[in-house]
């Protein structure tokens, strides 16, 4: 399915309230209480009431009658009902069921505190020991990882959520909605609980529908036509089944999938759904939407939205200002969004930093940022103080762009530097991600003679590469797709000799994980043209399994 499929989907799916439709035909409506006959009745030819356009025709009624023998026991519209639906039969159609989601609280809240004597006691140990390491985890994030607790669960007899009061149901989707990084396996993890509680006969709050569809949406670091549409069937699913009404952070999810998506019809439509519903725009679809001008190459766009933001009472940070960044590098106006990085230079350094981000930090900033813009939104003298109090310093993405767009698409590498130089003077740590970027640059500018990504050049970057690793350790974590581009932008600039040297510098380097090396090493072959890394590496992973089964009994 392309992308074009998504802009016309079924309005009932994009726009779950609007249930009425019109049609320019003119429809007969038949009887809604006819009843049904049995299809092995006599059935008669559905007439007109038309009067005849032949005025020498005088017959009587009866005479036209008695030119059809045989009996009529039903109308022509009751048995044209009964051909619509041939399964019935002609029968009437069943009274039910009708389902319908209660919303009563001991049906919300069950079970009970009351309920729980009916399980066993090892049940018993094994809710109270996934109730401490939720409590523990929602204290100290770290210390109890999501496998650990997902694991723990697992444990519990059929129907698992039944062994829970409401209160720890909630805290464990809580928990295990909000991982430090959305992926497949989180994922599926919290789905398999949602399928765990419709299977129990409960239901799930708004937050936990949102829950659903950020990791629909946004499971992967590109969001494609299959996300977006998960992720439209949840909200479906959400509105009519769940009777669960969307809010602000669900049209943002769904608005931000689309843009992202390339959908840009759906996002419109999302957008004037929200205006329908009277739903109020909050910071990050501010946000969004100058993203979504972005997407377009609309510089124009980027500074109109930027704009209502700020009249509309909401307060900037970074977050907002890389948008705009982003949005002028990829109309091509370059100067302007040097421009905005100069101003965020200055008016940066009154505000007091922020402490290193973690995702605990980064969530406890975006909420206060979202009260404080709500506050300043009703008492407007309250702004001006609010946004110096807000930090708007040039951060790692914000120098990811600027490095990644005049490395990538430019290809000047003096702007390169500049920009390391820049974030060397703000403080801002190195992050493996950058010299992606500057190896693609090598692979795309380098290789021809004359041209300054030359192989000295990559020699120093290479240099500065492993210099940063050895200085931060596992903090500078060197993964998949860094390895690629290294590798690629040495064949690119490099000799034959040079590149197999660095592949087996690199090999010892990297944190790629163990399930996924063979993977790689399949990559880095097509690159370097070496075959016996992979032999070498399935011999030490067949072996490795023959161990773990076998333990110490293998005899080398």
């Amino acid at each position: 399915m392309d992308g074009n499929s998504i802009e016309k989907l079924d309005p009932e799916v994009a726009y779950p309230n609007n249930s009425t439709s019109t049609s320019p035909q003119k429809i007969t409506l038949l009887p809604p209480e006819a009843p049904r006959h049995r299809r092995g009745a006599m059935r008669s030819i559905p007439h007109t009431t038309d009067k005849p356009h032949d005025p020498g025709l005088h017959l009587a009624k009866e005479e036209l009658l008695s030119l059809v023998s045989g009996p009529v026991e039903a109308t022509a519209a009751e048995l044209y009902e009964a051909h619509r639906d041939p399964f019935r039969g002609g029968f009437a159609a069943p009274d039910g069921p009708h389902i319908r989601i209660s919303d009563a609280r001991q049906d919300i809240h069950f079970p009970t505190q009351e309920d729980m004597h009916r399980i066993s006691a090892s049940t018993q140990v094994t809710v109270e020991k996934l109730c401490t390491s939720l409590r523990r985890r929602l204290r100290y994030r770290d210390l109890v990882p999501l496998e650990k607790i997902y694991a723990t669960y697992l444990e519990l007899p059929e129907p698992r959520m039944l062994n829970l009061t409401a209160g720890w149901r909630k805290e464990l989707l809580r928990v295990m909605g909000m991982p430090n990084k959305r992926d497949s396996t989180s994922m599926l993890r919290y789905f398999s609980l949602v399928a765990d509680v419709k299977n129990a006969g409960l239901t799930l709050n708004q937050r936990q529908w949102n829950y659903a569809l950020a990791f629909a949406a946004k499971y992967t670091a590109r969001v494609e036509t299959r996300q977006l549409e998960s992720a439209m069937r949840l909200w479906s699913e959400m509105e009519r089944e769940g009777n669960q009404p969307a809010n602000e952070v669900t049209f943002n999810i769904l608005f931000d999938a689309a843009t992202k998506a390339g959908s840009f019809a759906l996002a419109d439509m999302l957008y004037k759904e929200m205006e329908s519903r009277g739903i109020p725009f909050n910071h990050f679809h501010h946000v969004t939407l100058i993203y979504y001008f972005g997407l377009q190459r609309d510089s124009d766009g980027v500074r109109a939205a930027y704009k209502e933001m700020v009249e509309a009472g909401q307060l900037v940070d970074t977050i907002a200002l890389n948008c705009v960044i982003s949005g002028l590098l990829r109309s091509g106006e370059e100067g302007a969004a040097e421009d905005t990085y100069r101003r965020m230079r200055a008016g940066g350094s009154s505000a007091a930093q922020p402490p290193e981000k973690t995702y605990m930090v980064s969530k406890a900033i975006t909420k206060a940022l979202m009260m404080l813009s709500k506050v300043a939104k009703e008492h407007p003298s309250l702004k001006s103080n609010f946004q110096r109090s807000v930090c708007i310093s040039p951060d790692l993405r914000t120098f990811k762009l600027f490095i990644e767009h005049y490395a990538v698409r430019v290809g000047d590498l003096g702007k390169v530097v500049y920009f390391l130089d820049e974030m060397k003077a703000q403080g801002v740590i190195l992050h493996p991600t950058l010299f992606l970027g500057i190896f693609r640059g090598f692979f795309l500018h380098g290789g021809h003679p004359g041209s300054e990504w030359s192989e000295q050049r990559l020699d120093s970057v290479v240099n500065a590469f492993y210099q940063a690793q050895d200085e931060m350790g596992e903090h500078f974590r060197i993964d998949k797709w860094v390895v690629i581009w290294l590798l690629k932008a040495i064949k690119r600039c490099c000799s034959q000799q040079k590149l197999e040297k660095a592949f087996d510098e690199v090999s010892v380097r990297w944190d790629v994980p163990m399930d996924r090396r063979l993977e790689v090493l399949a990559i880095c072959d097509k690159i370097v043209g070496r075959t016996d890394d992979i032999a070498a590496w399935r011999i030490f992973e067949s072996t490795a399994k023959l161990k773990q089964m076998m333990g110490n009994r293998i005899i080398y």
